[in-house]
């Protein structure tokens, strides 16, 4: 996983979900598809704190091409969503293709195209526009305040549930989908993976006290081409698996770090 953090965004710059328009402001064709350069993720696993969400998007996402940006808020109306920008459309497309129905935190991921490019689209290829698209952006949001149709339904089944005195039905329990290693959260503890046999505690320690803040080395004896490597803290852990993972350790096979299982 990418650790680095995805860059801080002015949480008004959330590009529209509503229904695709055109650029004349009419409803886009049945039939017709539309493209962007931006995705937008719904049912996304909400106990995710933020910042582990959006480097875990970036890093999945990462691999079709460059991630301009990735939007992601815990408020009430954003919770479980996000936005995922990049450089062309059809790096969107493909990587909509291929991703969509992952199942991210073990929630299967619903994409679409944002009917609107993000600011950082914007930025990034029409710099010289970004003003007026932001004014533009929030005289829309300004308008639409109270005929957002998102809004008007949240609203609605909000007051329907009052009025019946109870939470809305539940969506049906969806199955249980173990989550890849690679897409695991941070922890202090790494686990290895492909050792070879002939490994000793002695070379791991060497080869992992290089980082900072080296806690332990635990080697299983029934299994001996995996192995923990326990840090002080996160980060320590994090920086080690960037530097390490596919590191050929006698020359021939890489061996695989990712994040244990908490």
């Amino acid at each position: 996983m990418d650790t680095t953090q995805a860059a801080q965004v002015d949480p008004h710059s959330v590009p529209d979900a509503t229904p695709t328009l055109t650029e004349n402001g009419t409803p886009q064709p049945e039939g017709e598809e539309y493209v962007s350069e931006t995705l937008y993720i719904q049912n996304l696993n909400e106990k995710v704190k933020i910042d582990v969400l959006k480097a875990s998007l970036r890093g999945l996402f990462k691999s079709y091409g460059e991630v301009l940006d990735v939007v992601a808020h815990s408020n009430l109306r954003m919770r479980g969503q996000a936005f995922v920008s990049f450089a062309s459309p059809e790096i969107a497309k493909k990587a909509m293709k291929e991703v969509r129905g992952f199942p991210l935190y073990s929630k299967p991921m619903q994409i679409s195209f944002a009917r609107t490019r993000s600011d950082a689209v914007v930025k990034r290829l029409d710099a010289t526009n970004l003003e007026q698209h932001t004014a533009g952006r929030v005289e829309n949001k300004r308008r639409t305040r109270y005929s957002n149709p998102l809004k008007q339904k949240f609203k609605a089944k909000r007051m329907a549930a009052e009025m019946d005195g109870a939470a809305a039905v539940p969506a049906a329990r969806r199955p249980n989908v173990q989550m890849p290693d690679e897409y695991l959260p941070p922890n202090k503890i790494l686990f290895l993976q492909n050792l070879p046999e002939s490994v000793t505690k002695d070379q791991l320690m060497a080869l992992f006290s290089q980082y900072p803040n080296l806690h332990e080395v635990r080697l299983i004896p029934t299994k001996k081409d995996i192995a923990f490597v326990e840090y002080m803290d996160e980060g320590s852990a994090g920086v080690a698996k960037d530097a390490l993972h596919n590191y050929k350790l006698d020359g021939e096979n890489k061996i695989k770090i990712t994040f244990a299982r908490k």
